[in-house]
């Protein structure tokens, strides 16, 4: 099974020896001190047994079905308990945006939000003992971020205080290291590539020459997760923890996947020839995005939910 590139990513992205370095507006918008103490508390072994089979329980678990609709997936089963829910920043493709994020014992779960507090879409559902974190450190006034990494998909999220950032990081790192505990399940050993944001790359990150605009398309290599051109991701590659087809990926990684694991894996082309991408999620771009936009709309996000307060985590005790 061939690896992902598990490469460290910054916020700045640097995702290889190349790097979308781009300047970080100062004081773009003032960050008001965080309010809180730095003191947190995370939830025991004898917390989570005595709330495994409490009506509060239940009934925390049955509105987060009922907020998600028919669309979402049973949540209420059997030793499952919900350990704490908030609104985070998620790092998206073309832009960042808030979402609601659900902590349970054995899988972490998040969704759009449509009516906050009431109604969620998109429903997604993370395993915790895949989840690895990875801390971000603080880059100009883009703050408390930390990406949450997963065979299938890793990404960046953001709280709106430093506080809340550990209170997350804690909370999550606690269940997963208790459900490892137990025995019965193993930690992920590969995990997907971090995606750069559009926003983060005016040109291709393959060969620096290719501009972005709306006749030059973005894509997405899945397994570095660059940004490059269609020239510089000519090929589609088997990579078993993400699809059960080929995926896009760049050309540099093609050439490294097929020395490591040979030519089985290797690209599926259609009766006319045109390279065919197994992976759902699309490669195009209806926007020209701007770089360094991203990271003024997370600066916004967290300010938006530090003033309201949509963001402030709720972890039970009881």
């Amino acid at each position: 099974m061939p690896p992902v590139q598990n490469s460290a990513a910054m916020v700045k992205f640097r995702v290889g020896p190349k790097s979308t370095d781009v300047g970080v507006e100062k004081n773009t918008v003032t960050q008001n001190p965080d309010p809180k103490p730095a003191t947190v508390r995370t939830p025991s072994k004898k917390m989570v047994d005595r709330l495994v089979n409490s009506e509060v329980n239940h009934r925390r678990v049955a509105n987060v079905e009922q907020c998600f609709g028919k669309a979402g997936q049973q949540l209420n089963t059997f030793g499952r308990v919900l350990v704490g829910e908030g609104v985070l920043v998620k790092m998206c493709r073309k832009k960042p945006k808030q979402r609601q994020f659900f902590l349970f014992n054995d899988i972490l779960v998040y969704g759009n939000i449509v009516f906050p507090k009431k109604r969620y879409n998109k429903q997604r559902l993370l395993p915790l003992e895949s989840v690895k974190l990875e801390d971000l450190p603080d880059e100009g006034t883009v703050k408390n971020g930390w990406i949450i990494r997963t065979p299938t998909k890793s990404f960046a999220v953001y709280a709106a205080t430093s506080t809340e950032k550990k209170e997350w990081m804690l909370h999550i790192e606690r269940c997963v290291t208790d459900l490892l505990e137990k025995g019965n399940k193993r930690p992920a050993k590969e995990h997907a590539a971090v995606w750069v944001p559009d926003g983060e790359a005016a040109r291709c990150m393959a060969c620096g020459r290719t501009a972005f605009n709306l006749v030059q398309r973005r894509h997405h290599c899945r397994a570095c997760g660059h940004v490059v051109c269609g020239a510089c991701s000519s090929h589609t590659y088997k990579i078993d923890t993400l699809h059960k087809k080929p995926v896009r990926v760049c050309d540099a990684c093609f050439d490294r996947l097929t020395k490591q694991h040979g030519a089985s894996n290797m690209d599926v082309r259609d009766s006319t020839g045109v390279l065919s991408s197994g992976d759902s999620s699309s490669d195009s771009e209806d926007d020209v995005v701007t770089p360094s936009e991203s990271r003024n709309d997370v600066v916004k996000e967290t300010n938006e939910m530090k003033e309201s307060q949509t963001g402030e985590p709720t972890f039970y005790r009881e």
